[in-house]
């Protein structure tokens, strides 16, 4: 199959949509369910991605089996991409045994084999670790994620093929997001983009040190802004945004920092839409200079809630394939839902979903519902 060039992409009569990928290591392998489902259903025209960490990764992938082979070529390779991360169980950090065969039937596991907070030994190792860095850990910076994404993605897909990716890492110098896009995407900009400082040595790019863009965009969602011509946004958000009880060991606590940090950038851009699509609704700047966004939101926060913030770092085929029906299921029920709202109005209240204890209601912008759970 012929691959797609942009224009056409942009141009075929079909919406189009923008998607905004959020990074949450193996819980990566939900969005590669939501792209399976939307890729499969084909009612709408992907235009441009924006992806951060492992959401930078399946934005790549995607790229890369798009240009190749469209959107059946697009979903092989995302499920071999996720194969090869199963078949390699320290792509996140966590040494945990992967399930022999291909796609052979899972057995029913309850949630708490894979979170690793659960294991008292685990957590005592992660303890030690955290006494050394990475560069005495790994003195050689050996990475096996690194290689999976040699080989599964294609550089001159990111750069030139018919989806407009956006590839975020955080400045170690400045703190402040990089956005890597165009003749900048390389598979170092992927590494950089997943790099996190207690894992991983940093990624050099060009003499810039850079970490995991989760710390400035999580994702970031202002390339999509100038960068495409779609005003259609869809989030796939795999970071929970509450949490209930109060973290109490060592381990919950430092979860919950890293949820909160992760999204904390993402509620400041969104906070920022909302203000504005509040000033063009009630007429009070110029049209032709703002984009008037419309935002859409798949998630199942009820769904993930049963996968701590450790199981992020198991690459158990069983998990990711748990993963991946949850987010099929989730997208499945925004197409029925929701998609018929894509170009015409936003389906996810950001006051209600993102400000609700800010922000009056009534101030932010409404459409058909926010269904994701």
């Amino acid at each position: 199959m012929a691959p797609p060039s942009r224009s056409h992409a942009r141009a075929a009569a079909r919406p189009s949509l923008d998607l905004a990928l959020q990074g949450g290591g193996s819980h990566g392998a939900f969005t590669w369910g939501v792209l399976d489902a939307l890729l499969e259903d084909g009612s709408i025209a992907l235009d441009g991605v924006s992806g951060t960490s492992a959401g930078a990764m399946n934005a790549a992938v995607l790229a890369t089996g798009y240009a190749q082979g469209g959107a059946d070529g697009a979903r092989e390779a995302l499920r071999s991409f996720w194969r090869a991360v199963s078949g390699v169980p320290a792509c996140f950090g966590l040494v945990g045994e992967a399930t022999p065969g291909g796609d052979a039937a899972r057995p029913s596991m309850p949630a708490w084999v894979y979170n690793r907070s659960a294991w008292p030994a685990a957590v005592a190792w992660d303890a030690w670790l955290r006494l050394w860095s990475p560069y005495q850990l790994n003195p050689f910076n050996l990475d096996p994620l690194r290689d999976i994404v040699r080989q599964h993605v294609d550089e001159k897909a990111l750069r030139s093929g018919p989806l407009k990716i956006f590839v975020t890492a955080t400045s170690v110098r400045t703190g402040q997001a990089r956005v890597f896009s165009d003749d900048d995407l390389s598979v170092e900009a992927l590494m950089a983009s997943a790099c996190l400082p207690r894992s991983a040595q940093t990624v050099v790019i060009d003499g810039e040190p850079f970490w995991d863009g989760g710390f400035s965009g999580n994702p970031a969602l202002w390339p999509l802004v100038y960068g495409t011509q779609t005003d259609d946004v869809l989030l796939v958000q795999i970071n929970p945004r509450e949490h209930e009880g109060i973290p109490k060991t060592a381990a919950e606590i430092d979860d919950r920092i890293n949820e909160i940090t992760f999204n904390a950038s993402l509620v400041a851009e969104l906070r920022a839409i909302a203000f504005v699509q509040r000033l063009l609704r009630d007429r009070r700047v110029d049209p032709s200079r703002y984009k008037a966004m419309r935002l859409h939101r798949v998630a199942d926060e009820g769904g993930l809630s049963a996968y701590g913030a450790s199981s992020k770092l198991n690459t158990d085929w069983r998990l990711l394939t748990t993963l991946f029906e949850l987010g099929r299921a989730a997208a499945t029920r925004w197409l029925a839902h929701c998609a018929k709202s894509v170009g015409k109005e936003s389906t996810l209240d950001i006051g209600q979903t993102f400000l609700a204890n800010r922000v009056n209601n009534a101030s932010a912008p409404t459409g058909p519902g926010d269904l994701t759970d």
